[in-house]
């Protein structure tokens, strides 16, 4: 159990469903043809979730000290795994998934596509090392690594068979791609700003440059706050123009209610959070908005089939 809790295991079961859901009940159902088999696609999704995997052992073994402040119950390296143990399962899973990685770009016959693998993992790394050290970068990168988790479905799944013939269909399905990607880019940095907040006093130990650090929680609150807000309008206007506008009214009503409501609802309470324990609440909040949001793929083509 404590090497579950170490790789954070159940984000890692949110990220493979995110990406199950977005082939089997999304892709499956437009009409375009698919490179990957079942079993290849299986095996990219097994290879996200060994980076992300790595990704969180490598950040325990580094925030050792911080975490007995933030997180003293919850601490593993150390304590239920040594940290050589760490460093041997971070070696482990990153080979194996960069070798998946390899094999699945030279099955689409773009070799150098591997390379992407590369990319994330040494994004990953640098965020455990220094980049979360600096004002907003560690942020940006831990979102970024989120959005290409939807992205690389793309890149694997469709770009080998897009043709002139197909280019302008498989374009308005990247385009998709790419709104889910924004999507979870912006609420996966706005999660990690909430989370530094959540993690001030050990962060300050550590004297790391966190934006709360830097202009103070309260400014910080009132920060993401805004941002939510825009974001809450922007997925109103979304839902609006491209789901009522074409008469999806189910996929409207699942919107509403479960990314609009609670999105609503995070910066209602954002703007009084005060607390690790609410900072906390906030946080685990925006991770299931954007299980819901990607949740919303599957939605909407039940909905364009009983539609049409």
């Amino acid at each position: 159990m404590k090497y579950l809790h170490l790789i954070r295991y159940k984000n890692l079961l949110l990220i493979a469903l995110m990406q199950l859901i977005f082939r089997f009940g999304f892709l499956k159902y437009q009409n375009v043809y698919l490179y990957l088999s079942n079993t290849e696609y299986l095996l990219l999704v097994l290879a996200t979730v060994m980076i992300a995997a790595a990704g969180y052992i490598i950040n325990d073994i580094m925030d050792q000290e911080t975490d007995q402040v933030n997180k003293p119950d919850r601490v593993v390296i150390g304590k239920g795994v040594s940290e050589a143990m760490g460093y041997n399962l971070y070696f482990l899973l990153n080979v194996s998934a960069v070798g998946i990685g390899f094999y699945l770009s030279n099955v689409i016959m773009k070799p150098t596509f591997g390379g992407i693998f590369i990319i994330i993992v040494t994004i990953l790394y640098m965020y455990a090392t220094t980049l979360k050290q600096m004002l907003l970068l560690g942020n940006l990168a831990v979102a970024l690594v989120l959005s290409f988790s939807i992205l690389i479905i793309g890149v694997y799944d469709l770009l080998p068979l897009t043709f002139d013939s197909n280019r302008v269909q498989m374009g308005v399905i990247f385009s998709l791609f790419l709104d889910y990607a924004i999507f979870a880019f912006v609420l996966n940095l706005l999660r990690e700003i909430v989370k530094d907040m959540e993690d001030v006093e050990g962060d300050k130990n550590q004297e790391m440059n966190t934006l709360p650090i830097a202009i103070g929680i309260k400014a910080t609150g009132k920060i993401v706050f805004g941002l939510g807000l825009i974001a809450s309008l922007v997925l109103l206007w979304y839902i609006n123009t491209y789901l009522m506008a074409n008469q999806l009214y189910y996929a409207t009503l699942y919107g509403l209610l479960f990314v609009v409501s609670p999105m609503l609802f995070f910066v209602v309470k954002m703007w009084t959070a005060t607390t690790k324990k609410e900072f906390h609440f906030l946080s685990l909040l925006l991770k299931w908005i954007i299980f819901f949001g990607i949740l919303s793929s599957a939605v909407i083509t039940f909905n364009l089939m009983h539609h049409a």
